[in-house]
């Protein structure tokens, strides 16, 4: 509008002015103009002005023993350090204080168990009297795959536990151990799941039986896809010693196989398991286990690689030796598997 203004008012000035205004646009228009680069895709940006990143927090439950499987209860973030498929990972979190636990009492009630029962439930008793308030505990008698019951659903409440407990009983039926160590697993998750995220807590199974399946739904390779997707730690009680110790000329005798699975077991999901020789013997586990539950490291970082492929990413855990060389040793999950983007979904809004 200036311009015009300047053109009506001042005519010996416009003159002066066009001649300059085309030589000046026509420089410029015989001048190349730069080619730009591609816009990057605008990320999506909070009100403050913040990119948020979603990044998956991995948690350990780390337990540290030495040569004579002894606990070590005394160490520093300093001592610990943390690989995922061998890239040290940045340390996020750390403590050693006692945490909350979610876990389940998974007790076979088929007829291999019918002389050990009621030692059993003895010993369920005993762990049960070492929660502490803020723990809660469920109770899970399994037989074969159709016989896989919720004695009793997760609380903190000791009499309804001690009721559950002395409620079980021996039936008849094809052993499906893991069927109902996928369910029990499945079933501590969805729990944990289900509360508020900001309170977590330590998941664990406490599993009871011979380890011998004999009918089972789920297979042992999906079992273990299973548990390397969730952060439950397995501690089985084997009674494996009534089992048959004859091989064939290929396979393994009942007995070892037995073993081979409840080890694996304990081991990749960072747990433990006990293969008792005596009856009187469970009264020791049950307070080892109690302990056990107890006296471990919660570690959390922040995975560098943050792919959401579904991978499997081993995880190793080393701690620096002792006074005098003491060999210390690090218990944790074998690994875990990465997340994948969600899939979309159907939004239940109403229209405004």
């Amino acid at each position: 509008m200036k311009r015009k203004s300047l053109f009506l008012l001042m005519p010996a000035l416009s003159l002066i002015l066009i001649p300059a205004f085309f030589n000046f646009f026509g420089a410029q228009a015989q001048t190349p103009t730069p080619q730009k680069s591609p816009t990057p895709t605008p990320t999506p940006v909070e009100d403050e002005g913040t990119i948020t990143i979603e990044t998956e927090l991995v948690n350990l439950n780390v337990r540290v023993i030495d040569r004579n499987n002894r606990p070590i209860n005394s160490l520093r973030k300093d001592d610990f350090r943390v690989f995922e498929d061998n890239v040290p990972q940045e340390i996020e979190a750390f403590s050693k204080a006692e945490v909350p636990t979610n876990y389940a009492l998974v007790i076979d009630n088929s007829g291999s168990l019918r002389m050990q029962l009621d030692k059993v439930i003895e010993a369920s008793k005993i762990i049960i009297n070492t929660n502490k308030p803020d723990d809660e505990t469920s109770v899970i008698r399994f037989v074969d795959s159709e016989n896989i019951e919720i004695a009793q659903e997760f609380t903190s409440n000791k009499s309804d536990l001690t009721d559950a407990l002395d409620n079980l009983y021996i039936q008849g039926g094809q052993t499906a151990i893991i069927d109902a160590v996928y369910l029990a697993a499945q079933r501590v998750d969805e729990y944990e799941k289900s509360r508020n995220p900001n309170d977590k807590k330590r998941r664990a199974l406490i599993l009871v039986s011979d380890g011998e399946d004999r009918d089972s739904f789920y297979n042992e390779q999906q079992l273990f896809e299973l548990l390397r997707e969730s952060e439950v730690q397995i501690y089985a009680i084997g009674f494996v010693n009534e089992l048959s110790k004859e091989g064939g000329f290929i396979s393994k005798s009942p007995q070892t196989k037995a073993k081979n699975f409840l080890e694996r077991l304990a081991k990749e999901t960072g747990g433990k398991v006990y293969f008792p020789n005596m009856l009187s013997e469970l009264n020791g586990i049950a307070s080892d286990i109690a302990s056990e539950l107890r006296t471990q490291y919660l570690i959390s970082y922040y995975p560098t690689n943050t792919e959401k492929d579904g991978s499997f990413r081993t995880i190793k855990v080393n701690v620096t030796d002792g006074p005098n060389k003491e060999k210390r040793i690090a218990l944790t999950r074998s690994g875990r598997k990465a997340n994948t983007d969600s899939k979309p979904t159907i939004s239940n809004q109403k229209p405004q």
